[in-house]
């Protein structure tokens, strides 16, 4: 633990100053426990040509950590702008704390997916709570207002006792800190696998919109603009939070630090959120910056690093909590609901006007000033005087090595189709209610009516369909559709192809709605950086994905990088998971999954290849894993997107689901089970029914079709050169696979609804 000051004015004697620091060069200190390597301790005294004071060391240590810096993912990343696609849409890219684009009609939106996987799991509701809170900040701090949130989770095994502790706290924080703040959570994913056993995955993404004029930006400039700290006061919890504890591994009884997780309070963002708002009506500041990991370290490091000037702060005028905060606790708390704002001097009585108005506490803490320097005072002694660009932005970079593990070509050779399948029409219906059953297929009705998914009125499209959609213009239907994806399954096969595979079905799942997709966010969740064999997955799936949105044409706009993602020497499958965000003309003509209407004709759209590597069937019927998953066709993955956006505003479909995990089969059940009719589905000549049903060959959606519109569409189709084969009618109530079995929908619905209940019983 730090020195603490007992909150009282320090003894000189004691406070570790810049001039106290200058003087005792050979004092030990306590980098190790912070999480410094002694090559980063190093580095730190050769940048201040002096070993650093405690508040110095304490930034150095959060800013430079793995979670806040990317010092292991950095060389990588790079990918992502160098491979960029021309793209007018976008406003803003990486680099700040969430990407911005066109979306049209002066309208501007910004979106952002993070993780806060490891607070998640020693302190399920609030870790989870808090990150949706964070991420929240994230698009206020642009400018924008939060329109919507989604969380892309991944928890162990179903049946197992830690996931029935995890997962209902999980649940319960994201949706009582969302629906709190009034948000509709409106997607996501929820996915079980043994691997993520002792590290869950919680991911969080926010989607806020804004005028093109209203954007702001993380900067400090003009010297003597005021730097104001508001919201909530800073207290003891999150003391190092995400920022050291993201960036270690679990041993086999947890982390081997424990810093408290961070604790939310809703209704305090809430006030934070509609304040900020009304400050920036007024033109009230000229940088913003919200305080998530590292907390005050983050905030006015990177403010002053983006800015044209130095900062100088007065740490003791602070608002704390706890009063026996040291000044080194002080800069690490990552305590929630609070931003930092650079502010002229004539307009500082009223941002603090606005700020009482909604009981939100401000306080100036310190300025802008004309030197190159962030300089941090404790009552009146200088305790911190550093370059700001090397807290927030010259950290450490490190070439990892990687290596292909020897094991990836045995993994590979072990081929899904020669397991055992179904050799009569009986044991194909029981396989595929086996699989519609399974909790990964199952509904997630029991986690996603936890979540306010209308609030606000604007919701359009929510769970259970392809995209999260909500109205942005209500004059003229403008709108938006977010989808996240990823199959780690997929990514352990092969990392390159597996990362293609999430861009190209969240990509998918916004065009089957009839959105044009635009750009991404990512998250991507691996084991340790220090292991060449997940290192290699890191690079890989990078690599993939930088050269699949330069396919695409959707630039990534920002992000996250989660790694140290294991227990013990077990990491987790290479979970890349992609958010694709697109634009709507009006939300009229959006398609949902749900079969409606009787006798619209069912059309399977792409190619069906014998593809079961690291399909639902081989796992839920083999418990394998292995051979290869599906192939990339990234030109096909544009024109399907294209036919379905066209077939969408045209009303040429009247229903679209995208194929992919659990294959048609699964597809075919959720959207008879969501519009609540039936289909009859023939096999078509010469393609066995296995592979017809449960094959996860990419590039696919089924849509069902108007009659009236039967020749326009597939008229479009063939001109494209799009494969289109009508397999069916929507009729009844069962599905049929004729010539091999039925299935009533009250059989089905029994099925898929009753898994996960049951399982969290």
């Amino acid at each position: 633990m730090l020195p603490s000051s007992g909150g009282q004015p320090p003894n000189p004697r004691t406070l570790d100053t810049v001039k106290h620091a200058n003087e005792t060069p050979g004092t030990e200190q306590p980098w190790a426990e912070l999480g410094l390597k002694q090559d980063e301790y190093e580095r730190i005294r050769e940048i201040l040509g002096r070993r650093p004071t405690g508040a110095e060391l304490a930034m150095y240590s959060v800013m430079w950590s793995e979670h806040c810096s990317y010092k292991s993912s950095k060389v990588h990343l790079r990918q992502f702008g160098e491979k960029a696609p021309d793209n007018d849409a976008l406003l803003v890219g990486i680099g700040e704390n969430a990407g911005v684009v066109d979306v049209g009609q002066g309208y501007a939106v910004t979106f952002k997916v993070e993780s806060h996987n490891h607070p998640s799991y020693i302190e399920p509701y609030q870790g989870a709570a808090t990150g949706v809170g964070g991420i929240v900040r994230d698009i206020l701090a642009m400018g924008a207002r939060p329109v919507a949130v989604m969380d892309p989770l991944r928890f162990g095994a179903a049946d197992h006792p830690d996931t029935k502790r995890v997962l209902p706290g999980v649940v319960a924080g994201i949706g009582g800190y969302g629906n709190c703040l009034g948000l509709p959570n409106i997607g996501g994913e929820v996915v079980f696998d043994p691997c993520y056993q002792g590290n869950p995955l919680v991911n969080a993404l926010c989607v806020g919109v804004m005028k093109h004029e209203d954007i702001h930006l993380a900067k400090a400039s003009g010297a003597g603009n005021k730097v104001i700290l508001y919201g909530a006061r800073t207290g003891g919890d999150g003391i190092g939070g995400v920022s050291v504890l993201a960036s270690e591994t679990f041993d086999s009884t947890g982390p081997s630090r424990r810093p408290a997780v961070q604790v939310g309070d809703p209704f305090q963002e809430k006030l934070l959120i509609e304040c900020t708002l009304e400050i920036f009506r007024e033109d009230l500041v000229t940088g913003i910056q919200d305080l998530g990991g590292a907390g005050l370290s983050c905030a006015t490091s990177e403010l002053a690093s983006a800015g044209s000037g130095g900062m100088r702060v007065e740490l003791d005028t602070v608002p704390l909590r706890d009063s026996s905060l040291s000044p080194e606790e002080i800069l690490m708390s990552e305590s929630q609901e609070r931003m930092c704002a650079i502010v002229e001097p004539g307009k500082v009585d009223r941002f603090l006007e606005i700020c009482e108005k909604w009981d939100v506490i401000a306080t100036v803490i310190g300025e802008v000033t004309d030197g190159d320097r962030l300089e941090i005072f404790w009552h009146g002694d200088q305790i911190v005087d550093v370059p700001p660009r090397t807290v927030a932005h010259e950290g450490p970079v490190y070439q990892r090595p990687y290596e292909r593990p020897s094991w990836q070509d045995e993994l590979q050779a072990d081929d899904a189709g020669r397991l055992p399948r179904p050799g009569t029409p009986e044991e194909l219906r029981e396989q595929v209610l086996k699989v519609v059953a399974s909790p990964n297929q199952a509904s997630k009705s029991w986690v996603t009516d936890q979540y306010d998914r209308f609030v606000q009125g604007n919701t359009v499209l929510a769970q259970p369909e392809d995209s999260g959609m909500v109205r942005v213009d209500e004059e003229t239907g403008l709108g938006v559709a977010v989808a996240t994806d990823g199959n780690g399954r997929y990514a352990k096969l092969d990392p390159y192809a597996g990362a293609q595979l999430a861009l190209a079905e969240s990509y998918r799942n916004v065009a089957a709605a009839g959105a044009t997709p635009l750009a991404i966010s990512n998250c991507l969740n691996f084991g340790s950086p220090e292991d060449p064999a997940v290192m290699w997955q890191f690079a890989e799936a990078t690599r993939g994905l930088a050269d699949g949105c330069l396919a695409l044409g959707t630039p990534v706009t920002g992000g996250n990088v989660s790694l140290y993602n294991q227990t013990g020497e077990t990491a987790i499958h290479p979970t890349p998971v992609v958010a694709v965000l697109g634009v709507i003309d009006d939300v009229a003509r959006r398609t949902p999954i749900g079969f409606a209407s009787e006798g619209h004709l069912l059309y399977l759209l792409g190619d069906t290849r014998e593809e079961l590597g690291g399909s639902a069937w081989s796992q839920v019927i083999h418990d394998h894993l292995g051979g290869l998953p599906p192939r990339v066709d990234l030109e096909r993955e544009k024109l399907l997107a294209e036919i379905l956006v066209s077939a969408s505003r045209d009303g040429m479909v009247d229903a679209a689901h995208d194929l992919s995990d659990g294959g048609l089969v699964q597809a075919l059940v959720e959207s008879s089970l969501r519009g609540g009719k039936g289909a009859r589905v023939v096999v078509p000549d010469g393609l066995d029914p296995f592979v017809f049903l449960f094959s996860e060959s990419a590039g696919r959606a089924v849509v069902a079709v108007p009659r009236s519109e039967e020749v326009r569409f597939t008229d479009m189709c063939g001109a494209r050169g799009l494969p289109a084969a009508r397999i069916g009618v929507v009729d009844g109530a069962s599905l049929e696979i004729q010539g091999q079995f039925s299935l009533p929908l009250s059989e089905l619905r029994r099925a898929h609804e009753e898994t996960i209940p049951a399982l969290l019983a």
